[in-house]
């Protein structure tokens, strides 16, 4: 599955949680282990489970201390990874559930590294735009502020380092990217990452029952518009709304 580890392994966290690892660093392989099991895990209905959180490369089960313990909760994890005959390598991403479409403005005052980025991926910008944009990324992890998401993977090429320096802040909706991954940031942020467009979207809602708008394993697309067009999206009653298209996949 991955060169930093050969099988999954269990980790204690805290009082009522387990660590399921499925590599040391980051990789696809990992992440597509992560999000197998978690929907496993989901489906087995184990009695006592809380919460079940997948992360780039491992799966975080909290239990309820007086419905199971840990020994018992790390027997039956334990068993779910053993009941796969053709072990964890090689997996493939579940099929998404649902499917996102965001408008998004790119370059210029939106994303004024954009011209930078293309430059590391060794691209014309607007090659490096289309190629951005064709991608159909998945939400790998949720971060860093409440609802934000990492999205990936994009092709090899854009395995580009981080800045040397932090960016002082980016606002909400920014679009950042590195390491293969494009980050949509929650709030107004310092970042590492090179600024390449905007959105109008707020993965975090407090106001609302499900305050995240996106889960781990939802498919996202960005949708290039023109400055003009962002420009009037940002000015409308719906500025700083929720905007984006949902489409729940059968």
């Amino acid at each position: 599955m991955s060169s930093n580890n050969t099988k999954p392994t269990l980790h204690p966290l805290g009082p009522d949680a387990i660590i399921v690892r499925f590599s040391l660093m980051p990789d696809p392989a990992a992440n597509a282990a992560a999000q197998v099991f978690a929907r496993l895990v989901e489906g087995a209905n184990i009695a006592g489970v809380d919460e079940i959180v997948p992360s780039l490369a491992s799966v975080l089960v909290r239990f309820d201390p007086v419905k199971t313990n840990r020994i018992e909760m790390t027997a039956a994890l334990d068993d779910l990874l053993s009941a796969r005959d053709t072990g964890w390598a090689d997996l493939a991403l579940p099929p998404p559930l649902r499917r996102w479409t965001i408008p998004a403005a790119f370059g210029d005052e939106f994303g004024p590294q954009m011209d930078e980025a293309a430059a590391c991926v060794g691209l014309p910008s607007p090659k490096a735009l289309t190629e951005l944009t064709n991608a159909r990324l998945r939400v790998l992890a949720i971060g860093f502020a409440p609802g934000q998401p990492y999205l990936g993977l994009l092709p090899d090429a854009w395995n580009i380092p981080r800045q040397s320096a932090l960016t002082p802040q980016v606002p909400a909706g920014a679009l950042v990217v590195a390491v293969r991954q494009v980050v949509l940031f929650a709030n107004p942020s310092a970042t590492g990452w090179r600024w390449v467009g905007q959105t109008a979207f707020r993965p975090f809602r407090p106001e609302q029952t499900d305050a995240f708008a996106l889960r781990i394993g939802d498919e996202v697309q960005f949708e290039p518009v023109a400055t003009s067009e962002f420009r009037a999206i940002l000015a409308s009653d719906n500025a700083g709304a929720h905007v984006g298209h949902c489409k729940v996949l059968t």
